[in-house]
């Protein structure tokens, strides 16, 4: 026997054994998620070969969006309330439409049947997001699920009573979960890895995805069974948890949350956010945006939705060291960074997997953050989050354009 050969081909099969295992490990840690074969598709919008697709015009659309929260002065969403049933409406929806808005991501969870009576004038489209309180202790907690639940249930039921299940697109379970309860939801969960559910199934997952998981299973289930119908479905994330891998995000890496959970992806992007600055330039427009876009795009085969993008024009930055470039940003400069983020994405790589941005959002928010009883009878210098919209909200709550911010997303959405 030649025991250098013997010992080559020891080594050689040793070796292959070694990439088998390795490979195996690397399927086996593979995140996953998937709506069931068997599960209805939704009937009138629904994801073909990476695209949303109208079914009944048989075409891939690209949502040209404005987050929309129409609350006035003095009024306040923090306990429930609707906001106002008049005629504002007529005015707001006739400004998105002359700007060429097609995609309506509205936030609060009872729109009035006003709203809803003027959207019919219009052709736009419109997606529910369904805020969920994201600052609690533990997101897989049967109580928290269970009140979870019934903000869900009762949002779906007001679609079908009172909005208009037919121009719907999606619901978005969730929006912007807070790090801390990310971490500690994972720390008290760490055997909860996978779940599945009657539509939904996900794999290696953390547990924070996992609680998202059985959320979205069972409004998919819900709506089936009420309403014999369903929507897309996603949950909307933010960069500073993922789920690109970067240095300087509010979660260690083994807590980066993928909003991939349901038909398509939804993550808040902003210029200026955690993940986003860090990133390597784009292979085009060389900012980190783009950059970001590119690595976002590469890391999911189902449709993206950039669902946030904007600046705060608040009158300076209240943290320019612990959040730089939240707030404080020149009316007369919002323009051009537009501009900017529309460019990074149309001439991204991978711009295909992209299936539309809003721009956020039509009109400051005089509510936030909500410190005190009286806190939308204020528009506070001191608070960025009051300071997003492309308009200002006038003493006669007519809205007033911030210089030329609105006409560039005019410019954006109308041009080919």
């Amino acid at each position: 026997m030649n025991i250098p050969l013997l010992s080559t081909l020891i080594a050689v099969l040793l070796l292959s054994q070694t990439l088998i295992l390795t490979v195996h490990a690397s399927e086996k840690m593979k995140k996953t998620s998937i709506i069931k074969a068997t599960t209805p598709a939704p009937s009138n919008f629904a994801v073909k070969n990476g695209k949303i697709i109208d079914l009944k015009k048989n075409k891939a659309l690209f949502f040209k969006g404005m987050g929309y929260s129409p609350y006035l002065p003095g009024e306040n969403p923090l306990k429930g309330a609707a906001p106002g049933n008049d005629e504002r409406y007529l005015e707001h929806l006739t400004v998105m439409r002359d700007m060429g808005v097609n995609y309506l991501h509205v936030f609060p969870l009872k729109m009035p049947p006003k709203f809803f009576i003027q959207l019919d004038t219009t052709d736009m489209l419109y997606g529910q997001d369904i805020w969920l309180d994201g600052y609690v202790p533990d997101f897989l907690a049967k109580d928290y699920q269970a009140l979870m639940w019934t903000i869900i249930k009762e949002t779906i039921d007001l679609t079908y009573q009172v909005g208009r299940p037919d121009r719907l697109v999606l619901f978005s379970i969730g929006d912007e979960l807070q790090a801390k309860s990310v971490i500690s939801t994972d720390a008290n969960n760490p055997n909860v890895k996978s779940f599945t559910g009657k539509h939904v199934q996900v794999t290696n997952r953390t547990p924070t995805e996992v609680a998202l998981a059985q959320l979205i299973d069972k409004a998919i289930d819900y709506e089936l069974t009420t309403y014999g119908r369903r929507h897309l479905y996603c949950h909307t994330s933010w960069t500073h948890i993922g789920p690109l891998n970067r240095s300087d995000l509010d979660v260690a890496s083994q807590n980066r949350l993928m909003p991939d959970i349901g038909d398509l992806v939804c993550l808040n992007v902003y210029t200026y956010a955690r993940g986003v600055v860090t990133s390597l330039p784009g292979s085009k427009t060389k900012s980190s945006y783009q950059g970001y876009l590119e690595e976002l795009a590469a890391s999911t085969d189902k449709p993206i939705f950039i669902t946030q993008a904007g600046l705060s024009t608040s009158p300076f930055e209240p943290k320019p060291y612990s959040a730089p470039g939240f707030g404080g940003h020149k009316e007369k400069d919002v323009p051009a960074v537009f501009k900017s983020i529309w460019k990074d994405l149309h001439t991204a790589k991978g711009n295909d997997k992209f299936c539309g941005i809003a721009f956020f959002e039509l009109h400051d928010e005089w509510w936030k953050s909500g410190e005190d009883p009286v806190d939308s009878t204020k528009h506070e210098r001191e608070d960025p989050e009051e300071w997003f919209g492309l308009f200002e909200v006038g003493v006669d709550h007519r809205l007033i354009p911030k210089k030329n911010i609105p006409n560039t997303v005019r410019k954006l959405y109308t041009t080919d």
